[in-house]
Formats: C-alpha cells, structure tokens, sequence
C-alpha cells in the first residue's frame, strides 16, 4: 500500500502534491533545529556577544521582536493572500527571505551583533509566515476525516528534515574540529548548509503543489476591505474569534500549551546542562534522539487521531506532556531524564500536528490563510511568553530551575481546562455553514 492513500485525499490531489506538501515541513525544520535550538542561538551568546551578561536577552530580544513582526503583518498576509488565492506566491516570498538571511549568518562573528540580531529576525519572522501559509494548504489536499493523518505526515518529515540538518551540520563540526579548527569558522557554516537544505527540499512544494482556492476579489486587486491599516485587520482578525467562539477556545488551548512546548524547546539544554550536568555531546544527542522519537509520535499519532477524534487526541497529548514535567522535575540521574525527554519528544509532534489539523476542521475554506494565521499568532505570542515566564522564575528564585519546569507545567494544565469547553462538530458546522454561504462573520 502506498504511503499517501489516496481515499485521504481529495479528488485530484496525487501522493507527490502531498509529498511536496510534507517536504515543505522538512526543509523548514532544520532552520529552527540548527538556528533557534541547537547550534547558533549558543554560537551567538558565546562568540557574537562574547558571553556578555546581557546575552541571552539578547537573544531572546531578536527571537521575540521577529514573533512580533509576524504577529503584527500576518492578519494581512493571510487576508490579501486569501481573497487574491495566491498564498503560493506569498509562501515563496516568505521562503526566500528566511534562505536568503539565515545565509547571511554565516557572516556573523565576534562583535557583529548588528548584522547577527537583524539576520535572526528576518529569518525568523520569513520562517513564522511561511509555516502559517504552508499550514494553510492541508484543507485543499486532505478530506476531513484524515486532517490528522496528512498534517502528521507532514510534521514527521518536518522533524526527519531537522534530523538531517543537524546531522550534517554536525558531521561538519567534529570533521572541522579533527583538523583544529576553531568555533567561530565552524558555525558560520552550518548557516550556510541550513539556509541550502532548506532552498532542495522546498523547492518541491512548488514545482508540485497547486493552489486550489478561489480569488474572492477582481484579479486587478484586492478590494477596499483587504486594503485597511495593519492596525484594523490585526483588530478585524482577532474580532473573528467572537463569532467562532470553539476556533477561539481552541486558539487558547494552543497559546497555552504552546508556551510550555516552546520553553521546553528553548531552555532544555540549559535545564540538562544546569541541573542535570549534561556535556554538550550527551545534550546533542539527546537532541538528536528526541527528534526521532518526534517524528515517530507525529507520524503514528496521525492515524490515531482520525481514529480516536481530534480533541480526544490531542487532550492524551497534553496530558503526556505533564507527566513529562512531573517526570523531569523529578529526575535525579541521567535515565530518568532521558525518559521526560523521550516523552517530550512524543508528545511535541503530536500535539503540533493535532492542532494543525483541527484548525482546518474549524476554518472557513474561503479563509484558511486568516485563520492560520490567528492560530499561529496565537503561537507566537506564546513563544515570548513561555521561555521569557521560565527565566523570570529562574532569576527570582536565584536560578531553581527544577522550579521553573515545575510552573512550565502549569501551562500544560491550564491548556487542559481550555480545551474542555470545545465542540468540535458544532465549530465545523459553523465553518461549513459560512463556506457555503449559510452563516456570516
């Protein structure tokens, strides 16, 4: 049996519109894998800054004035590219501006914080837009009932693409290092090998995907309503969560559990390294390992989630993901800590790609870009303020990490009650009722 069955998709999408789909997930996960979580957010404290006492805000700074950037010209991005039918072409801008700055790191080095700081924040705000618009392509390819399948198979390549990244980044490093070479001409070319696996693997989304939405305006240009302010569209967006009030609960349980996810991604090698006296080799591969784990729950958890319900699914992830905090805040030795970090890995794809999925079952199909696009500011947000809540703690408590993931697990909680009060099928019905013309917004 093939990989991609074709009973999952719909009428005319083939299994390479699909793997074109998917690959997008792969070639942008090395860009987070190597820039935001493993090689060059510490190659950034340690030689641009020169481990000055401020570097890690920094840091922290450019990660999250980029969150910001997407937050604020996303609502429009998703609303011009919905009415036009053209996220294809915004999805490219978006892809060229991450290669083309994440390239430009390899030309950072001691001092040049400059030209390290913007490079980061272009990337990643190209990064955030492009994840949102590609996102926005799983109603056009999948039906309804495997919304969980296809958007899984997506995220398990996603972490298979940030696997190879990272390895080759790493074959790179231990090669440069055998011959004596130093720090500071190593990473810079790991930039250069990230922003070149992302430019082949996307490159078959658009030789192969077909954009399948309508133009809801003329094709001279967008009408009065999509040429407002940034100011009013970001307010026009958010306004939409009061009449698809499920979407909004779902928007919620996101934000929340996202916060503890994207901590979870920032602060756990400082947390193996800190309380656990992890080397930087023993962090590697634990990071290398629980990308595995990643790809095998996102893969496998697809299917359950078409089987088990949507909600059902991703309420067992979430509550993976507090025993994964209990587990950690209680590990005393290295085996018990690989066990909350193999969790980790199985719940992070899974709940990712959970809530991919049941975004496209709450969103008008004339407006997924717009609704993506609230669901991943959602994220964004929650990117600040997850990371920024656990260092907080850390520095008022004098550096008690073991605390700080004890209240990152407070997010996980939290998103449990949001997620209660949804109704998946009377937020579907509403979608398709305003897709068919039977209900307005």
């Amino acid at each position: 049996m093939a990989l991609f069955d074709a009973s999952t998709l719909k009428d005319g999408v083939g299994a390479r519109e699909v793997w074109g789909w998917a690959l997008f997930d792969a070639a942008n996960s090395g860009y987070s894998t190597v820039v935001l979580t493993a090689v060059f957010n510490a190659y950034f404290v340690s030689t641009v800054c020169r481990d000055a006492s401020w570097a890690t805000l920094l840091w922290t700074c450019a990660v999250a004035f980029s969150n910001l950037l997407a937050i604020v010209f996303m609502p429009t991005i998703a609303r011009i590219s919905d009415a036009t039918a053209k996220k294809k072409i915004w999805l490219l801008a978006a892809t060229l501006l991450c290669i083309a700055a994440t390239a430009m790191l390899a030309f950072a080095r001691e001092g040049t914080l400059l030209l390290a700081f913007s490079m980061v924040v272009l990337s990643n705000f190209g990064y955030s837009v492009g994840e949102t618009l590609n996102s926005a392509f799983l109603p056009e390819l999948a039906r309804p009932a495997s919304l969980g399948k296809v958007s899984g198979w997506g995220w398990s390549l996603g972490y298979a693409g940030g696997l190879l990244t990272l390895g080759l980044c790493l074959v790179v490093v231990l090669r440069g290092q055998s011959m004596g070479l130093s720090e500071s001409t190593l990473v810079p070319v790991t930039n250069l090998i990230t922003a070149g696996v992302f430019l082949v693997l996307s490159l078959p989304f658009f030789l192969w995907v077909k954009e399948r939405a309508v133009a809801r305006q003329p094709a001279q240009g967008v009408g009065r309503a999509e040429k407002r302010g940034i100011r009013e569209q970001l307010f026009s967006s958010v306004r939409t969560l009061r009449s698809h009030p499920d979407f909004a609960c779902l928007a919620l349980c996101g934000f929340l559990y996202q916060c503890g996810i994207a901590t979870v991604i920032a602060l756990s090698a400082i947390y193996a390294s800190e309380v656990m006296g992890f080397t930087m080799t023993e962090t590697l591969i634990l990071v290398l390992l629980v990308n595995i784990t990643a790809a095998a729950g996102a893969f496998g958890f697809g299917y359950l989630q078409d089987w088990l319900g949507h909600k059902r699914s991703l309420m067992l992830t979430l509550l993976v993901w507090v025993a994964m905090v209990v587990t950690a805040w209680a590990a005393t030795n290295a085996a018990t800590f690989w066990a909350a970090a193999n969790l980790a890995g199985l719940a992070m794809g899974s709940s990712q790609s959970a809530g991919r999925a049941m975004v496209a079952v709450l969103s008008p199909k004339s407006r997924s870009a717009e609704f993506y696009g609230l669901w991943n500011m959602a994220l964004w947000v929650s990117a600040m303020v997850g990371p920024l809540t656990y260092g907080i703690v850390t520095w008022m408590t004098g550096n008690d990490q073991r605390l700080a993931i004890a209240v990152t697990g407070l997010f996980f909680v939290a998103a449990v009650v949001a997620l209660m009060p949804l109704n998946l099928t009377r937020g579907s019905v509403l979608a398709e009722q305003e897709s068919t013309g039977g209900a307005a917004c």
